[in-house]
């Protein structure tokens, strides 16, 4: 049985880029994986907006990021990569936030060079750890996993917005020769800034982040996979499609005093349930009932 590690490392090689939508808990990780997409990316905005109602600040936990990391990957079957943040403090920290990762089934870890607690990669006001401190982070995820086949480490640099593209180029080359898998070079500001990242990091294993509304323009994955990147991930699509959903559902309802005349833009009861796999846990239920009743006869 592959682990899902070596199911992302597949699917990296193929010719297609790898699109991850992002899911903040395992009912939209399921509805990803329902809709044909190879892999989840579970968003640390998507979770602290949703489990907290709070900005992307740096402000939920690493153990909250771990429940809700494992209860994503049970959830469904393609690999889930999962946003690591700074790795939650020092280098024992990212350590074990990595083993922790890795135990819960999570294919791929993203450690980012920010200050902790970190900022949201669009929000104005980042600041950058040294060179040498992030190079520290990544070798102590990399020591850290099971194997140099086990989790991947996606080395993430903001130094872009701080500094300028050029440092955080080179940052990124630094993090590749320092053995991270995927390169991740947040918010280029234009496709011109995208196509230099692929130029000068070609080679690597890279990753593009799409973000409505954010500092990057929305550049199809397509034509992602033609500047040289091999993962995009959508963290915030659902997120920002749900909360205007959400909006006029309850604004009809306070109007009307009933959801009525909103049930055919409405998931049904068995529709949702289909999602959850109701159907399988009957199945399985009345198959160990059955069991016990042969057994007991």
């Amino acid at each position: 049985m592959t682990t899902p590690a070596a199911r992302l490392r597949a699917l990296l090689d193929n010719e297609a880029p790898v699109v991850a939508p992002g899911a903040f808990n395992a009912l939209f990780a399921r509805l990803i994986e329902d809709a044909g997409f190879p892999a989840v990316y579970l968003s640390g905005a998507g979770v602290a907006n949703s489990l907290l109602g709070m900005p992307d600040l740096g402000i939920f936990t690493q153990t909250e990021m771990v429940t809700i990391a494992d209860n994503v990957c049970q959830a469904v079957d393609v690999p889930v990569i999962v946003d690591g943040d700074t790795g939650y403090g020092g280098i024992h920290n990212v350590a074990r936030t990595v083993r922790l990762y890795e135990r819960a089934g999570v294919a791929a870890i993203q450690i980012e060079d920010q200050v902790f607690p970190k900022k949201c990669g669009h929000f104005e006001g980042k600041q950058v750890v040294s060179r040498t401190e992030m190079l520290e982070r990544i070798h102590a995820a990399r020591e850290a996993r099971s194997s140099e086949d086990g989790i991947l480490i996606i080395a993430r640099t903001d130094a872009a917005a701080v500094i300028d593209l050029d440092e955080a180029i080179e940052r990124a080359k630094l993090f590749g020769d320092a053995g991270a898998d995927i390169l991740f070079v947040e918010a280029p500001r234009t496709e011109d800034d995208l196509a230099l990242v692929g130029k000068e990091l070609s080679g690597h294993r890279l990753l593009a982040n799409m973000v409505e509304f954010g500092k990057t323009p929305l550049v199809p994955a397509e034509r992602l996979g033609e500047l040289g990147f091999r993962c995009v991930i959508y963290p915030g699509a659902i997120t920002r499609s749900v909360v205007p959903a959400a909006r006029e559902v309850l604004a009809e309802l306070k109007a009307e005093g009933t959801t009525a005349g909103r049930l055919d833009r409405m998931a049904t009861f068995q529709d949702v349930n289909d999602v959850v796999g109701l159907t399988d846990r009957n199945e399985w239920e009345a198959m160990i009932a059955a069991r016990a009743r042969a057994e007991g006869a």
